[in-house]
């Protein structure tokens, strides 16, 4: 089936059936991609903060009061 032919399907679905579609669709990669390449950089990055953590270097927070200052900044 060509992309249009896709799109045009897709276009016909009602929102929930497109949602259900999008769902399938993240499930289908995570299974058929159980490991996602990353970018050294950003394995090193990674490996840099979970050190950082491990050894009590970084400060940090919880989600309410992320999610509680986020609200009063952006009221």
């Amino acid at each position: 089936m060509m992309s249009s032919e896709i799109i045009k399907e897709i276009d016909n679905l009602g929102l929930s059936e497109k949602l259900i579609l999008v769902e399938e669709i993240w499930d289908s990669i995570a299974r058929n991609n159980a490991e996602l390449p990353m970018p050294e950089w950003q394995k090193a990055e990674l490996d840099k903060r979970y050190s950082d953590y491990k050894n009590g270097k970084l400060k940090l927070h919880n989600w309410e009061g992320v999610h509680e200052e986020l609200r009063d900044k952006y009221k």
